[in-house]
């Protein structure tokens, strides 16, 4: 194994970047970012400019990059590009917030009528979710079910001070499912639809436009690793998407399911059900016209995004 790098000061790691041939205009201000930021978070953001090594690139299949940057590499984009993705992940927070509070209130409004503890009622969901025990890993012996139960409670626990925990578990011992939505997270939101009978999935998707209820629970698990990368303040403009859904047959062939793309198409698509008038849409038009930054060669584009040419001009986003 490789002996991990030296420690370096602020000062050490620009000229470092300078010496590998990345422009700093203002120093001072490089200098500013890499104190409030750091140097590894950035570095995510200026890995795409670092030039291609042709020959290992050629030998491994894949790029690889050496340590020096492209003729034309700035600080400034870099930072931009940054700004840019945070920007972007507030957007995709800002949906998903709304997406997770319609959803859960029509998972407790359907299950609800049925059962108040509909949650807590395996005969309220579906039998692989609430009967069949897992045969390996630390779940082992379990049903998906209770290990959603422990979650759940988990979660129950750290809000046993909000006023209406205290108030149902004195009163009752226990939270109806309209109650206990508001302790769960996307996670724990995803993972219960997906443990729904397949006609109440279904039932659910329909209000969405999503093609099945499976469909749709594969959504809520893909737009939960989105929001997951968002909160945790991690690079998600150009992430490989591990939790991926199909692309619906009706919509664009240009869309790639691995990339983030097509995940903001789902949101708007969603808030186009829950918020018509919404200006969501339109501000994601505006993020990726104005804020992405224009680099030398088009080393970055929003094609690394997922986005294709013409993109803007699609039925499902607003149209002067």
């Amino acid at each position: 194994m490789k002996p991990l790098k030296p420690w370096r000061s602020f000062s050490d790691q620009l000229q470092q970047l300078q010496g590998r041939g990345l422009h700093v205009d203002n120093p001072a201000a490089a200098l500013d970012y890499l104190e409030r930021l750091g140097y590894y978070r950035l570095s995510g953001y200026w890995y795409p400019l670092r030039t291609i090594d042709p020959a290992a690139s050629m030998a491994q299949g894949k790029a690889v990059r050496l340590d020096s940057f492209t003729p034309g590499s700035r600080f400034e984009d870099v930072v931009r590009l940054y700004v840019f993705d945070k920007k972007l992940r507030l957007l995709a927070l800002d949906a998903l917030e709304r997406i997770e509070m319609a959803v859960r209130v029509d998972v407790a409004h359907l299950l609800g009528q049925r059962d108040p503890r509909a949650h807590e009622n395996p005969a309220c969901l579906h039998g692989n979710f609430a009967k069949k025990v897992i045969a390996k890993g630390t779940d082992a012996g379990k049903t998906q079910h209770q290990v959603w139960l422990a979650k759940y409670q988990s979660m129950l626990h750290r809000a046993r001070k909000e006023p209406f925990v205290a108030h149902h578990q004195q009163q009752y011992g226990t939270l109806p499912i309209w109650a206990a939505i508001e302790v769960w997270d996307f996670g724990l939101l995803s993972k219960l639809f997906a443990g729904m009978q397949h006609a109440d999935q279904q039932t659910i998707a329909a209000l969405y436009g999503a093609p099945t209820g499976q469909a749709f629970a594969q959504w809520l698990r893909s737009l939960n690793f989105i929001r997951n990368v968002s909160a945790h303040h991690s690079r998600l403009w150009n992430i490989n998407v591990l939790e991926v859904s199909a692309v619906p047959v009706t919509w664009p062939g240009q869309l790639k399911n691995v990339r983030p793309f097509f995940y903001f198409c789902l949101m708007q698509h969603l808030l186009r059900v829950i918020c018509p008038n919404s200006s969501w849409g339109q501000r994601f038009k505006t993020l990726l016209t104005n804020d992405f930054p224009a680099v030398p060669n088009q080393q970055i584009s929003l094609l690394d995004l997922g986005a294709f040419p013409g993109w803007e001009g699609l039925a499902l986003w607003p149209q002067p």
